[in-house]
């Protein structure tokens, strides 16, 4: 499974890369409002590429299809690794699918249906994102709809994939690798919850107090 972390933040981006782990990075306009004052959205864009070498996900604003692709190939044009995120609205859909193909990647975006998942995958959607933790909010269980997406497009051996997104906790992380998906997009903070655990943390003590009393030096 893939992890791609969600935020526009460049320090959280570094820290990620560090670890060893990062496959990509979502933004959303939100994210990138928190970075305001930091410099321009495109250059810290661009900087985003550099940093993780893997799909970066810009999301256009515009509210009809052609403006959403005319901003799409503004966004795909500064750099290789710009993939085109659009909200599954209905002029959305219709500018995944004319993006899609010219060749340009796109992440379909706030899905909360198996039929939009469906929509988006046959539209040629890269990526479709599958809010879960909205959907728990709701008091809907989001990772039905992650079982039922995985589920549709292993029917059909669609090539997008699923990106399980608003992923609050580890047990969100767990469950998406049960299931199957193909990438979750995380805050650092629940990376750094599930490299914790009390017992590691017991037995790393332990042995740190037993060494001392060895008086050794390695």
């Amino acid at each position: 499974m893939k992890f791609f972390i969600d935020t526009a933040n460049i320090d959280e981006i570094k820290e990620a890369a560090e670890l060893g782990i990062l496959d990509g990075v979502t933004t959303n306009p939100t994210l990138l409002s928190r970075e305001k004052g930091k410099g321009d959205f495109k250059e810290i864009l661009k900087k985003i590429c550099d940093i993780a070498q893997g799909p970066v996900s810009a999301e256009v604003v515009g509210e009809d299809a052609d403006t959403m692709v005319r901003e799409g190939k503004k966004l795909a044009a500064l750099g290789e690794h710009i993939v085109i995120k659009i909200p599954f609205v209905k002029e959305g859909f219709k500018a995944v699918g004319r993006l899609s193909r010219e060749g340009i990647r796109t992440h379909a975006t706030l899905i909360f249906s198996p039929n939009q998942a469906l929509l988006a995958a046959k539209a040629g959607a890269t990526f479709i994102s599958p809010f879960v933790g909205r959907l728990d909010d709701a008091t809907h269980y989001g990772m039905d709809l992650i079982s039922q997406i995985v589920q549709i497009y292993d029917n059909y051996d669609f090539v997008t994939e699923v990106m399980v997104s608003s992923v609050r906790n580890p047990l969100h992380v767990l469950e998406a690798a049960l299931i199957g998906a193909d990438i979750v997009t995380v805050p650092l903070k629940v990376i750094e919850q599930m490299i914790k655990h009390p017992l590691t943390d017991v037995g790393v003590k332990k042995f740190m107090d037993d060494w001392k009393k060895l008086g050794a030096e390695i």
